[in-house]
């Protein structure tokens, strides 16, 4: 494994039992780590940014602050097991994205990996397309265990033979090597976006992409770096009049004309391509009624999306706010079907939330790949999820500092009176420092990836 690397010592594998406990087993990551990083003690550089499974659940691809790609492959024997097991070993690192300086703005831009989205394999090898604040990359990730012996014109080493020194013909022969994985950039699509960009996504025919930054989305073709089509455009002819940004978009699953795209004022907008090359006139309009109950001086803040997400059958999608994730129907502008509060105990906390910049945290949700079930992150190194069938909710915690193989985890419950019992912790314990912000769910199996900090964690349901 080369490169500066430190944060992936381990992964911890949980199986979650049926009465909710948790049993848990330890699994070595294979790979030459040059350094222990602990808790605590850490390069800021080698904060995970985000986590995304490819289409078959077999690669797992995490991004982080300095610009960093590690994808983890699933191990064949846990894969083949019975019962299956989530377990993953490294399997690729390479650097995708580097600082850079834009003279003309005097603005450095970031090297952080904002988002990763895999394409649905169509070879051999893997693609998958990586952003920064700026610039999106097309990856190509591929396999070589054989090399050519036997060159005529050159050496081994690859140098040109002279030649006077060439007497005879050689056929070159194929020879079996140790297994390398290669990483190479093929596209660089670049220049395109005024402001950073937040979201990408590739479309249902492979072949399109849109990203989208704080007032524009764009759509590409994989094959065309140099041009991109806007097809939003909120930015208004005053900026002194700007009201709202975009924070997340989102192709439809399978149908490629319709994508949706939300808004720091709580808002969805659903956009056909179809009615227009420009969708500033959005199809459908997704807003809950604010209740004036609850109308603070937050609330504006608290209730900008900061992840929007379509169901995997395509005919539902979640939406996070600061305190909650929505289910919203297609079908249904009017309001949410199903609203599931994830921190409610930290209503009372917002005025400290917004000293400390807390509360602009983007946290991420992500949906079961049956879409009978939502993950969402929390503080304290928390992360909610929620089962739609049942509507059972469950608290789990994130934390290295476990004893022993086969302990017993029970979930976390939060107290918010005076007077706790023994398994909870007060609201005012918690650590906001230790937050889930990035969350993936396998597309077939109940394995999810939680990213806490510079950790990745892997948890699978019991069978």
């Amino acid at each position: 494994m080369t490169g500066r690397y430190f944060i992936f010592k381990s992964l911890y594998i949980y199986y979650i039992t049926g009465n909710g406990d948790i049993q848990w087993c330890f699994s070595q990551v294979k790979g030459t780590l040059e350094d222990d990083v602990t808790e605590g003690k850490f390069d800021l550089s080698d904060i995970i940014s985000c986590v995304e499974f490819n289409h078959d659940g077999d690669l797992l691809a995490t991004g982080d602050k300095g610009g960093r790609v590690v994808i983890f492959q699933r191990d064949p024997i846990s894969k083949n097991s019975i019962p299956r097991r989530g377990e993953y070993n490294v399997y690729s690192t390479f650097q995708s994205h580097e600082p850079e300086f834009d003279y003309l703005k005097s603005l450095e831009i970031e090297e952080k990996i904002n988002k990763i989205r895999w394409l649905k394999r169509k070879n051999p090898a893997h693609f998958l397309l990586s952003t920064n604040d700026k610039t999106i990359k097309l990856w190509k990730v591929s396999e070589r265990d054989k090399r050519v012996e036997g060159y005529n014109t050159k050496e081994e080493n690859g140098t040109i033979r002279d030649p006077a020194c060439i007497t005879a013909l050689r056929v070159p022969t194929i020879k079996p090597m140790e297994l390398m994985v290669e990483a190479s950039p093929r596209r660089i699509f670049a220049n395109a976006h005024t402001y950073h960009i937040n979201s990408i996504s590739v479309n249902s025919d492979q072949e399109t992409y849109l990203s989208a930054d704080d007032l524009r989305i764009n759509l590409w073709h994989l094959e065309i770096t140099d041009q991109s089509f806007n097809i939003v455009d909120i930015k208004p002819t005053n900026m002194e009049e700007l009201t709202e940004v975009i924070t997340a978009a989102e192709f439809h699953p399978a149908e490629c004309n319709v994508l949706v795209y939300s808004s720091s004022k709580g808002t969805i907008r659903l956009c056909d391509m179809r009615s227009a090359a420009l969708c500033d006139q959005h199809s459908k309009l997704f807003e809950e009624p604010e209740d004036p109950t609850n109308r603070s001086f937050f609330s504006e803040i608290i209730s900008s999306i900061s992840d929007v997400k379509l169901s995997n059958s395509g005919r539902y999608m979640i939406s996070r706010d600061y305190l909650s994730v929505k289910v919203w129907d297609l079908q249904m502008e009017t309001k949410p079907i199903e609203c599931y509060p994830v921190h409610e105990y930290l209503r009372s906390k917002l005025c400290s939330l917004y000293e400390n910049d807390c509360i602009f945290d983007k946290f991420e949700c992500c949906w079961s790949g049956n879409d009978s079930a939502i993950m969402t992150g929390s503080y304290n190194n928390f992360f909610r999820v929620f089962d739609r069938t049942t509507k059972r909710d469950l608290t789990l915690e994130a934390a290295r500092d476990i004893a022993k193989p086969k302990t017993l985890l029970k979930p976390r419950k939060v107290c918010t009176g005076g007077k706790r019992k023994k398994d909870e912790i007060s609201v005012d314990c918690l650590d906001f420092n230790k937050k889930i912000l990035h969350t993936a769910w396998h597309p077939s199996e109940n394995v999810v990836a939680v990213a806490a900090t510079n950790n990745l964690f892997l948890f699978q349901d019991k069978l």
